[in-house]
């Protein structure tokens, strides 16, 4: 075909079909399935980061992608986040213009009892100390906030569950000493478990006595500091579970459909591979950012 460019004919051949290997096939449904993963762990975390950097997407992306890849289970095209090495997800930034590791600068450990509950142990905190004042920094603070936040993911049967939340809060005079929290983090056995931790700002306006949230986007410290792999994962094969009032009475108003893709992207490899029959993908639901917290938070009022 002929076209103009600067007053110049060009002759241009129409572009030929790119016949895909099934190496390839295999490891584009690999990243495609990461990069569903990291978006449901981003939209999961919101209420503990409230502001991602613009590189969030490709850099969570990118550690999920490289968790599979270094995955003990599973080949690739058969694997999920349920094969993964999730040590390779543990310090992720949701913000990485504040990585929480240089901003927080405080101890902190975690340990899993045998009932699945999580106890943090944070060292000693002085925020005129241990708050790096980075790019960013919003200097009128006056009150300090640490939130630690556990959620479940079971991408098997497409649900996550928010399992408990402790704000710890704080004048900027005060110190806070050695301290464990406890979260209540019991989980379907067919769950990954989560935890982040964030450092949230605030100050007083003077003629209401009210506080304002001061995190932005170039400063809103928060990671991921623990995760644990799923003991008694659903088979690859598994269909997402009906989420209703009346199936899980005591649970469904912290329960959320995932709107995940990665099952889909799995299962159409295998039906090229004719090993099964194609799904109709589920549509994503629309999902509350903030409502789901509401019975771990209650109506506590900001200090």
């Amino acid at each position: 075909m002929y076209r103009m460019y600067r007053d110049k004919n060009i002759v241009q051949g129409k572009p030929g079909k790119i016949k895909q290997t099934k190496g390839s096939i295999r490891a584009s449904t690999e990243f495609g399935l990461s990069s569903s993963a990291a978006a449901v762990i981003r939209r999961a975390f919101e209420p503990a980061y409230i502001h991602r950097d613009g590189e969030a997407v490709s850099r969570s992306t990118q550690q999920m992608y490289r968790s599979l890849r270094n995955s003990l289970t599973g080949s690739i095209g058969q694997r999920d986040l349920h094969d993964a090495n999730l040590q390779d997800i543990v310090g992720m930034d949701f913000n990485g213009s504040s990585p929480i590791s240089e901003v927080l600068q405080i101890s902190h450990s975690v340990r899993r009892d045998a009932e699945g509950n999580l106890e943090v142990t944070l060292g000693r905190f002085n925020p005129r100390e241990d708050v790096k004042k980075a790019a960013g920094y919003p200097k009128s603070a006056s009150r300090y906030r640490i939130r630690l936040m556990a959620v479940a993911f079971d991408f098997r049967q497409e649900y996550l569950e928010y399992l408990d939340i402790k704000d710890l809060d704080l004048h900027r005079t005060e110190i806070m000493e050695t301290q464990t929290i406890s979260l209540n983090a019991q989980a379907d056995p067919s769950c990954i478990v989560m935890l982040s931790m964030s450092l949230l700002m605030y100050d007083q306006v003077g003629h209401t006595g009210e506080y304002i949230l001061l995190n932005n986007k170039g400063f809103s410290p928060c990671a991921i500091i623990a995760a644990y792999q799923s003991e008694q994962p659903a088979p690859n094969t598994a269909n997402p579970i009906s989420l209703s009032i009346e199936a899980y009475p005591d649970r469904y108003i912290k329960m959320q459909e995932m709107g995940y893709a990665g099952n889909h992207l799995l299962r159409s490899l295998l039906k090229r591979a004719g090993a099964l029959p194609l799904i109709k993908k589920k549509e994503a639901p629309v999902i509350a950012k903030r409502t789901m917290l509401e019975p771990l938070i209650g109506k506590k009022q900001f200090f």
